[in-house]
């Protein structure tokens, strides 16, 4: 019989360091998991911060873009019908009139043409580089377009790399000969710095209701705004990794 006055043994010594152990992986773990934890929680917020700031960068541009187009058919509103041109919300402006342009296959600016380049292109300038603007525009892009047709002795791969050509040449004449105007030069540094001349031959052909290219349309020249809001939203996501 157990001797109710003997002390109770205790449990061997390796069995009290095994449960010491696991009390100590155990709790390891648990501070391991609070860790990670608070890692996903500060991951979590900083993505909905740039988040945020993304789409903030989103609303101010489209406010901006929305104003410039405002602004954009203020002045040219009336100017527009008469020169064969049209204002796209896209901030495009695009010289529809064929006859106006350049004579077929050829580069060099009707007079006509560059009666109108001569009054747009300074009042253009004037509203691009107001303050609220200036800084937050990239890019101002001169393309010419033609259509596909080259003539019937032509492939079409032969009439896109003349067309190319040609509208190449297109750009650089109206290129050359808008910052050649007087008017402009109080802003040459900044148009030197923003203005480009693209070439883009029938790679952008504008299509009929019936999904056939109108050849008309698509020989024009345009010009284009883009504004820095792609950059910042890439700067704003290289900063998250």
């Amino acid at each position: 019989m157990l001797n109710p006055n003997s002390e109770l043994e205790s449990p061997p010594s390796n069995a009290v360091e095994q449960e010491e152990h696991w009390v100590s992986v155990s709790d390891l773990m648990g501070g391991l998991m609070m860790v990670f934890l608070l890692i996903s929680v500060i991951y979590m917020v900083q993505l909905e911060i740039e988040s945020r700031k993304i789409k903030d960068v989103a609303i101010l541009y489209d406010r901006l873009r929305t104003q410039l187009y405002q602004d954009l058919l203020a002045e040219f509103g009336d100017d527009l019908p008469r020169w064969g041109a049209e204002l796209d919300p896209d901030l495009s402006v695009r010289f529809l009139n064929t006859e106006l342009l350049f004579e077929r296959g050829e580069s060099d600016l009707n007079p006509a043409f560059s009666d109108i380049l001569a009054d747009f292109f300074p009042r253009y300038v004037a509203i691009l580089t107001r303050d609220k603007y200036r800084n937050d525009i990239l890019e101002v892009r001169i393309e010419g377009h033609t259509s596909s047709d080259w003539g019937r002795d032509v492939n079409e791969e032969d009439a896109y790399i003349r067309n190319m050509a040609l509208s190449q040449e297109r750009t650089r004449a109206a290129l050359g000969f808008v910052l050649a105007l007087p008017s402009v030069v109080p802003e040459r540094s900044w148009l030197v710095s923003h203005l480009t001349a693209n070439g883009l031959s029938s790679s952008k052909l504008i299509l009929n209701a019936d999904g056939l290219e109108d050849g008309a349309r698509s020989r024009r020249v345009e010009f284009k705004v883009r504004t820095d809001a792609d950059g910042r939203i890439a700067t704003i996501l290289q900063d998250v990794h």
